[in-house]
């Protein structure tokens, strides 16, 4: 019966504050907002990419970076890639001194010249994660494994922009790739979240662990793992998984949103 009983104040509380976060009025505070200023689908599979690469630090900081470099690439970064994706000399010719924080001008190339050869072979930015998964894969690591792989293949690749991308591998909980992953597949009515891609299915997705998720999580009982690890994702998710199997990194919105605004459980 207690158990009942605590199950039941998790779910009312993640409902609730569900409902309450994931809305529109969620977007322009959010790097998210960027990614929905563009409508072509590479626009948005470029922008939300990077902006959820940059996406540690300050909210306002990472949105006014990912700004300066939306700017600097015309407003258009899939004919920047394609333009400027092989040509570091144009690239420091348009975006001058511009980085954030760790994420240098070295980064920047690759990242650019990667997408470059990536676009040249494929439509979307979605294959390089689908490609990896099975119909028996039940969560997003194999394409996370994957397109660490994928993505560091090119000659001369640096080893320094390694800690940008992470992977499982490593057993890093890839807060980044994990919350970019959300915003390309999870469908629904609420406006929030695009739900772009079909090939990567909402049950398999895995919760972004940031500090917020994380302190809310622990909180509320649903995260015990004392490492903040690729192991204490899977824990929360499968958690989460109990209130909503199919679509359980809905509650992102919840544990996220709680922790922002400091609400005492």
């Amino acid at each position: 019966m207690r158990n009942n009983t605590k199950q039941q104040r998790q779910r009312e509380i993640l409902e609730h504050y569900h409902d309450r976060f994931n809305t529109p009025a969620f977007i322009p505070d959010d790097p998210l907002g960027l990614v929905h200023a563009f409508d072509d689908p590479r626009d948005r599979e470029i922008v939300g990419f990077w902006v959820a690469t940059l996406a540690w630090g300050r909210r306002a900081t990472i949105i006014d970076k990912s700004h300066q470099l939306v700017e600097a690439m015309g407003g258009e970064p899939y004919r920047f890639v394609v333009e400027h994706g092989d040509s570091p000399e144009r690239v420091a010719a348009a975006l001058g001194d511009w980085k954030h924080r760790t994420f240098t001008f070295a980064d920047t190339t690759y990242f650019l010249r990667w997408l470059k050869w990536y676009y040249a072979r494929h439509d979307s930015l979605e294959d390089a994660f689908a490609r990896h998964l099975t119909p028996e894969s039940t969560t997003i690591e194999p394409a996370l494994r994957g397109f660490h792989e994928l993505f560091f293949s090119l000659p001369d690749a640096p080893h320094r922009t390694r800690k940008h991308v992470a992977t499982p591998a490593r057993k890093s909980r890839c807060k980044r790739l994990c919350m970019f992953l959300r915003w390309m597949v999870r469908q629904d009515d609420r406006g929030v979240d695009l739900g772009m891609w079909t090939r990567i299915r909402p049950h398999q997705l895995c919760v972004p662990l940031d500090v917020h998720v994380e302190r809310t999580a622990r909180a509320l009982g649903l995260l015990t793992r004392k490492q903040n690890d690729w192991q204490a994702v899977m824990e929360l998710t499968d958690n989460l998984r109990r209130f909503d199997p199919e679509d359980p990194a809905r509650y992102d919105f919840a544990l996220f949103g709680i922790g922002v605004e400091g609400v005492e459980l």
